[in-house]
């Protein structure tokens, strides 16, 4: 299957009922008022997403992977495996690098060992030396990597996330999938037509293989035979699982569940789309999971107006803290 024949793809026909979805949260890295990372909220985090029976993420987007320092990453880890008593987890492998510098295989490498020594299974955030090359080249580098781990995940970012961020063509994409030790890739370009090229590509080619929806402005895309691996999720982790459930038990409730969960995340996700995080605290904070909602320093943040609409969502949901 070429690119150029994936422009006839039939949505509709794609549709998966009663498919078991499989679903990662990207854990939000909350901050305590005095601006200190708040490690019980952290912990505590981590493990109601692992109860909900999603598989929890840190070091991603929405954990600031590219805005704390490489020493708070290593405590994150740590911190994750403690508060999951050796349960499973995924983590961003994430390289700080410049435009126009070369592929760092050797910092991926440590970033894999870090991950991998506290039992997570990495996903390779992308790099300016990654993304800068060639499709071939592209390939090459995820092989060079992967023959350090036992899996990985691998991630296509749009620019509007971050700049090193690129989304694949379609033939790197196809060259992605016979990398036997990478078992799914999270796709972010919040383009549905471009996740769907991507899951009739892997049916075609590779069944097995993970296409991880992080559109988190077309979160249904589910229903078509992507898993998910989304920020979004992490404001309701509990909805989440139960919306995944109702799918798989052909429960028409899937519908108007996955509704109120996607107003959120139109509101949580509009521009400038980094601040959905201080949205995820604001969120986090008035269901009383989290004590404050300042996120860190140097990402954007949201107005305060935006919490009585987030207070009414929450409460459409049933999930609002009793005052």
């Amino acid at each position: 299957m070429r690119g150029d024949a994936l422009t006839t793809i039939n949505p509709t026909a794609m549709i998966k009922p009663h498919r078991k979805i499989t679903g990662i949260s990207a854990i939000l890295l909350p901050f305590k008022d005095t601006g200190g990372i708040d490690w019980p909220g952290l912990a505590a985090h981590v493990r109601r997403t692992a109860e909900a029976g999603l598989t929890p993420a840190v070091n991603m987007d929405t954990g600031f992977a590219n805005l704390i320092t490489e020493e708070e990453r290593q405590m994150v880890l740590r911190a994750t495996r403690c508060a999951l008593a050796g349960g499973k987890f995924v983590a961003g492998a994430f390289v700080a690098d410049k435009p126009g510098d070369p592929f760092d295989a050797d910092a991926y490498f440590r970033q894999v060992e870090n991950i991998q020594s506290q039992g997570g299974t990495p996903i390779i955030f992308q790099s300016y030396g990654l993304t800068q090359q060639h499709g071939a080249d592209i390939i090459r580098s995820y092989e060079t990597v992967g023959a350090k781990t036992d899996k990985f995940i691998a991630f296509e970012l749009g620019k509007m996330f971050a700049d090193f961020g690129a989304i694949y063509d379609l033939d790197t994409y196809r060259g992605l999938l016979s990398v036997a030790r990478c078992i799914g890739a999270k796709h972010s370009s919040l383009s549905r037509q471009l996740e769907w090229e991507r899951i009739a590509l892997r049916d075609a080619v590779r069944p097995d293989f993970k296409v991880f929806t992080g559109n988190d402005l077309a979160i249904d895309m589910v229903i078509y035979g992507s898993d998910y691996l989304l920020g979004l999720s992490s404001f309701v982790p509990d909805l989440f699982a139960q919306r995944d459930a109702m799918w798989l038990g052909g429960d028409p409730g899937f519908y108007q569940l996955n509704d109120i969960i996607q107003y959120l995340g139109f509101l949580a996700f509009r521009p400038p789309v980094p601040a959905y995080k201080h949205s995820a605290a604001q969120f986090l904070k008035l269901r009383g999971w989290i004590g404050s909602d300042r996120t860190h320093s140097d990402s954007p943040t949201r107005p305060t107006s935006d919490i009585e609409i987030l207070r009414d969502i929450a409460a459409r949901m049933g999930v609002l803290k009793e005052r």
